[in-house]
């Protein structure tokens, strides 16, 4: 070999050298850019089929505590084609931010983190009543006479309703503006008549089928003997919302919810809407009612 072409070995050596060191130095994940390569898309867990009995399906209020029946996803988006954000155990709560299910997901909040996640994986552990008591025996059966009522015709000065339920024949129905509406059939009740017949205050109002008007709003806007004031904070299940100002007011049956927004109530909203259930707002008029002994 002549010195020409050993000096011609001895750079493309070096070169090499050069490279592999340079090579060595660079960081093991770096992307074109010189920023850091994006990790695969997490996998989460398999979407499992078959039934379960006590999935949720339907509607619950905001703050609802959800238990996981098995790993589940939680995605950035109501469907399984948005990525998972992570994986939430067999047996972890969530919180639900959203009332309403879209394609089936909850809109839920898991340690910090808000995505979506299939509804057929969790059960409903504990609907918020803004405090930490349960739900008595007393209240149950005052939300049950609500439900009984739903539906029925709204009827300004009474209070009266089947305790099965509402059908086409008993719903009655108004017409006209109230007070100076006009009504048909025999059952139905005015916001006030409705929460005085849940209540079953007083005490002699205790037949869903007889017709009674005890108190209006104005009554229970003011703390008596039979109820009295309670921060929209702590409302629960079966208390009660109530205003009025200058001889105008309403009244509703609170059962969840966010005391100060969204929550679910039952009244007797009106004329044209008669006894309803539903998720609405309050305004900051109303405020906040408990019977004496729940």
């Amino acid at each position: 070999m002549n010195t020409t072409t050993g000096r011609r070995l001895s750079f493309v050596t070096a070169l090499s050298a050069i490279a592999i060191a340079t090579l060595s130095a660079m960081p093991a994940c770096t992307a074109t850019n010189g920023g850091p390569v994006d990790s695969e898309e997490l996998v989460g867990a398999p979407e499992l089929t078959g039934d379960n009995e006590e999935a949720i399906s339907s509607n619950y209020p905001v703050g609802t505590i959800l238990k996981s029946t098995t790993n589940v996803n939680l995605r950035k988006g109501a469907s399984t084609n948005h990525s998972v954000l992570h994986v939430v155990p067999e047996g972890a709560q969530v919180t639900l931010v959203e009332s309403s299910p879209t394609n089936g997901f909850y809109k839920v909040k898991h340690n910090g983190t808000t995505g979506w996640s299939f509804g057929k994986y969790y059960t409903v552990v504990e609907e918020p009543g803004g405090g930490d008591a349960p739900v008595t025996g007393a209240r149950d059966e005052a939300i049950t006479r609500a439900k009984a009522g739903k539906g029925f015709s709204y009827w300004w000065g009474h209070g009266r309703w089947k305790p099965e339920g509402v059908t086409a024949a008993t719903a009655g129905s108004c017409s006209g503006s109230c007070p100076d509406c006009s009504h048909s059939g025999s059952y139905g009740a005015d916001c006030s008549g409705y929460v005085a017949k849940i209540w079953q205050v007083p005490s002699s109002n205790s037949s869903l089928t007889t017709d009674s008007h005890p108190y209006s709003t104005a009554n229970f806007n003011k703390d008596g003997a039979l109820w009295s004031t309670v921060s929209r904070g702590s409302l629960k299940p079966a208390d009660a919302l109530v205003y009025n100002t200058n001889g105008a007011g309403h009244i509703i049956l609170y059962t969840g919810g966010d005391g100060w927004n969204q929550m679910y109530a039952y009244e007797c909203k009106g004329c044209s809407a008669g006894c309803v259930y539903g998720l609405r707002t309050a305004s900051s008029s109303y405020h906040g009612i408990r019977r004496a002994g729940w």
